[in-house]
């Protein structure tokens, strides 16, 4: 039983170490593709892997097709757009994720961004506290949770709209339920998004939802660029002088965000689970998923049902 780790941005070495342990401790055969800048390496590699993991690696239908044995694959993080669904499903590959292992990574690079427009961007000038304000979380899943959480430390007043977790959840965790998005962010000085991209919410983020926002507003997107209609963010800002915008994923028309100076920040690459920790946390995850689902056909983490 072979399982490959492909990897064009690497694990830690702690990571890599780990997966090994867990790989061989099961009997299983370990091989690695690191730093790889040809798709083709991929599918040489995959050719007679029995599972894989990866990070932010496209498994496309190609990769799919060209892995006759694949009968597993789990995306290292907690997003699985990366991840050919279809292609999975019909060769009958089992497709997960590996959520909540990045949850608290990103939760508190979503704080520091907030805390990082608040300040001007640590540029000269008088800045603002988080201390009072209202902070929208939108979308209440692992991510959401520790942000409402850290977010409470700084004494922020903290709101949530997620319609497939329970309202009496989110008010046991002392955080406020709203019933729409247009509640939300009218309601709230910053916004912290943590929904998934797909045909529902991708560009669902426009020029009508952030309007609602109050003067002086701030939207942090640790979630994904698609979510985003970024035209509708542009006009905004045009019009808005007052709203500011941070992403670590950076958006398509990242030349023409420029203009608005320190009112708009994007990382260059995708920072939320750039921790030791998180790069530990999921590289064990994938491997434990993987021998529990060969040894004991365990799918509790699968995302093609």
């Amino acid at each position: 039983m072979k399982v490959l780790v492909a990897t064009e941005k690497p694990f830690a070495k702690a990571a890599v170490d780990g997966i090994r342990k867990i790989v061989e401790g099961a009997g299983f055969e370990l091989a690695l593709l690191e730093k790889y800048t040809d798709t083709k390496d991929l599918l040489n590699a995959v050719a007679d892997a029995d599972a894989l993991i990866v990070r932010s690696d496209k498994v496309t239908k190609d990769v799919v097709d060209a892995a006759k044995n694949l009968k597993i694959v789990v995306r290292a993080g907690a997003g699985f757009d990366n991840l050919d669904m279809a292609a999975c499903t019909a060769k009958n590959i089992v497709a997960m994720n590996t959520p909540g292992q990045n949850s608290n990574a990103v939760a508190e690079l979503a704080l520091g961004m907030m805390v990082y427009m608040a300040r001007n961007t640590f540029q000269s000038g008088t800045g603002t506290e988080l201390k009072g304000k209202k902070i929208g979380i939108h979308a209440y899943g692992n991510v959401g949770k520790l942000v409402a959480h850290i977010a409470k430390g700084f004494g922020m007043e903290a709101y949530a709209f997620d319609p497939f977790v329970p309202a009496d959840v989110i008010v046991k965790d002392g955080v406020n339920v709203v019933d729409s998005t247009a509640t939300l962010y009218s309601t709230c000085d910053y916004v912290s998004l943590h929904i998934p991209a797909n045909d529902k919410t991708k560009k669902s983020i426009n020029y009508e939802l952030l309007s609602k926002m109050p003067k002086g507003a701030t939207l942090v997107n640790t979630a994904r660029k698609e979510v985003i209609d970024e035209a509708g963010m542009a006009k905004l800002m045009t019009e808005r002088t007052d709203f500011k915008y941070i992403t670590d994923i950076m958006p398509d028309n990242h030349t023409e965000m420029q203009q608005f100076g320190t009112r708009y920040f994007a990382t260059p690459k995708k920072m939320g689970a750039e921790t030791a920790e998180a790069n530990i946390n999921a590289g064990l995850a994938a491997a434990n998923q993987i021998v529990k689902f060969i040894k004991t056909g365990d799918k509790t983490f699968q995302v093609n049902r």
